[in-house]
């Protein structure tokens, strides 16, 4: 039986598909059917993204058009998949006042193998498969009517109703106007002015997101360090953008669904600011601050990119040891005699100012702390995240635990002297294996009302449930701080 009296042909399921020389889609404006008009990313004359760290970005796609007069479509190709429809907004740069957007839409029902076959359910399409005949294979096209796609396609051919037949491409005689090869703006406009349009769309799109990491070199004197900043930035949201202006904003921008559209009016005016001098350049904006990249970069869809952000050279660095005590110890008797081991904190810390050689306020982000050991090789020495730090804060940086300094915690005493009164008494060893002295930064906090009875060690009250102590230790030495507090709850 030949593949034209409906025989099954090949042994793969569809695997692809042919098209014709597509139609143009046709809409109706006035009553009257009309071409729309159709812009891609070749028109752009202008292109600005602005990114947030909460995965959203606004961008700004600018482009120079031809209209004709009266009403008519336009058909904007070339936006992100991951657009919020909601926030688009649509404007002449050119003639404002006579150029009206009547209506607009978002065309998602995006071209594929499946949707098109879906399509053309009660059409004509043309099957093409193989036939090998003595050593020879040619290829054979029948005529078949699609009845039914579900679950599979169900054809007629002549007179007998065909299933579960496989062909190597189906040919469809042109696009369906409501199928669209790419995510696309329509709008239906009313133009009174000129032809030569410059025109403005603008809108928010989900899936790309911008994070800062940064790399804190430390010298081998522990006194100084350089610091490197990187912006990563990933986008994901099923677009490209070409030679495009680069903004981040760094802070917690509150999104609801009814805010959005006066979120993109309020955005639409801060991207009106001028040009950035070369690399990044920040700025306040609102409650948040905008770094604005100094020249154009191009963003390829699924890409992440990095972009240096800021570079600070013999950074006054400060390291610090610390031991941190936990408030659960002054509930109860902590089993007198026991030892408990507590870990001595790494910290470094250094200052954002300008004095410092930084300044610019930093994004939040991962810090990685590199030093080099003794034969100048770099090694990896712990990392930590940050919050937002303005410009004359102290970044705090909590690297790991020390290994040569050691802290044991022993409750001496404990008494309850009324309901709701007692006296506990601490001693905290410190030992230091290092072939240099060392100085410890002890934190205690207390609940309660309390005050100190004795302390072999200076104490000071850092908050109201807080007390320090800054324990000196020499070189293979030990130091015992040993406390009394009352406390009343």
């Amino acid at each position: 039986m030949s593949f034209s009296n409906v025989k099954i042909f090949g042994s793969t399921a569809l695997v692809g598909f042919l098209l014709l020389p597509l139609t143009a889609n046709r809409m109706e404006a006035r009553g009257v059917e009309v071409t729309p008009a159709t812009t891609t990313q070749k028109d752009q004359t202008d292109l600005s993204v602005t990114v947030y760290n909460s995965n959203l970005a606004l961008v700004r796609d600018v482009r120079q058009i031809h209209l004709e007069g009266g009403a008519l479509p336009l058909r904007f190709e070339d936006v992100a998949a991951s657009i919020l429809p909601a926030t688009v907004h649509f404007r002449s740069l050119t003639d404002p006042a006579k150029l009206r957007v009547v209506e607009q839409n978002y065309e998602y029902d995006l071209l594929d193998p499946q949707k098109l076959l879906q399509k053309y359910v009660g059409r004509e399409i043309t099957l093409v498969g193989r036939e090998t005949d003595s050593g020879s294979t040619k290829w054979v096209e029948t005529k078949a009517l699609l009845l039914s796609d579900n679950g599979g396609p169900v054809w007629k051919i002549g007179n007998e109703i065909v299933t579960g037949m496989t062909a190597e491409s189906y040919r469809f005689p042109d696009l369906p106007d409501n199928l669209y090869s790419r995510p696309t703006l329509v709008w239906m406009l009313d133009n009174r002015g000129s032809s030569a349009q410059r025109v403005e769309a603008s809108y928010l799109t989900n899936a790309m997101n911008w994070n800062a990491d940064y790399v804190l070199t430390i010298g081998r004197n522990e006194k100084t360090a350089d610091l490197d900043g990187w912006v990563t930035l990933v986008n994901n949201s099923g677009a490209t953008y070409n030679d495009a202006k680069l903004q981040l904003v760094a802070g917690e921008v509150h999104r609801t669904p009814q805010a959005e559209t006066a979120m993109r009016d309020m955005l639409v005016k801060e991207m009106s600011a001028p040009a950035a001098k070369p690399a990044f350049e920040q700025e306040a904006f609102s409650e948040f601050h905008l770094y604005t990249l100094g020249r154009r970069t191009s963003i390829q869809n699924n890409e992440s990119k990095q972009i240096n952000l800021l570079s600070g050279t013999n950074v006054p660095v400060e390291k610090y040891l610390a031991v941190e005590g936990q408030p659960y110890f002054y509930r109860n008797p902590q089993g007198i005699g026991n030892a408990i081991p507590q870990p001595v904190k790494v910290f470094y810390r250094f200052k954002n100012d300008e004095k410092s050689g930084l300044g610019m306020p930093l994004p939040a982000g991962t810090v990685r702390v590199y030093q080099a050991d003794s034969k100048g090789e770099v090694e990896f020495g712990g990392e930590d995240t940050i919050n937002h730090t303005p410009k004359d804060e102290v970044v705090r940086i909590y690297v790991g635990n020390a290994f040569d300094v050691v802290c044991d915690r022993k409750q001496t005493d404990y008494k309850k002297l009324a309901s709701n009164l007692y006296e506990l008494e601490y001693e905290i060893t410190l030992r230091n294996h290092k072939d240099s002295a060392v100085n410890v930064e002890v934190r205690e906090p207390i609940g309660g009302d309390w005050e100190v009875l004795n302390a072999t060690y200076k104490w000071t009250k850092l908050d109201a449930s807080t007390i320090g102590f800054q324990i000196p230790i020499d070189k293979d030495g030990t130091a015992t701080l040993d406390y009394r507090v009352r406390v009343k709850w």
